[in-house]
Order: structure tokens, then sequence, then C-alpha cells
């Protein structure tokens, strides 16, 4: 996913970039992936399906499939607030 992520970013135009949510706050209401304007600094299409994106950009031809990104072992709980 982060090379699709590359790719599209560098077919997209100046000032624009796709990113991807950090939070589920961010995920919740603008989507997981989502491309921003950095140059007037907002969202402009939201919930964006990235493979999609790059197929209609390009970048990821017909033979090319897409794997998430391994996130790594589940976090340890935390600790009760005191």
């Amino acid at each position: 996913m982060r090379a699709l992520i590359q790719r599209i970013n560098r077919r997209l135009p100046d000032g624009e970039m796709l990113k991807t949510a950090r939070s589920p706050r961010v995920a919740s209401s603008v989507g997981r992936y989502y491309v921003a304007n950095l140059n007037r600094n907002w969202i402009t299409p939201q919930k964006v399906d990235p493979e999609a994106m790059g197929r209609e950009l390009g970048v990821l031809s017909e033979y090319e499939h897409v794997e998430e990104d391994w996130e790594g072992p589940p976090r340890p709980p935390r600790p009760p607030a005191r």
C-alpha cells in the first residue's frame, strides 16, 4: 500500500497529496485515505480508494494487486487511569 501511495503522490498535481488518517476519529470523518491540498490547507476528495485511484491515474497496472500494510502485533492494553 505504501508504494502505491507514493506512486499516486508523484502523479497528483503540485500541492496535492494522498494521506492516511492517523486516528480513528479522523478516519470516521474523512475516511482512511483522503487527498489534501497543501497549498490551500484543505481536504479535497474524502474517502478515497487508493487502488481505484491508482488505476485511474495509470500508476497501477491491471496485473498488479494491493495488499494492506502489516500493522504489527497488537499493543498491550493501557493501565487504568488513576
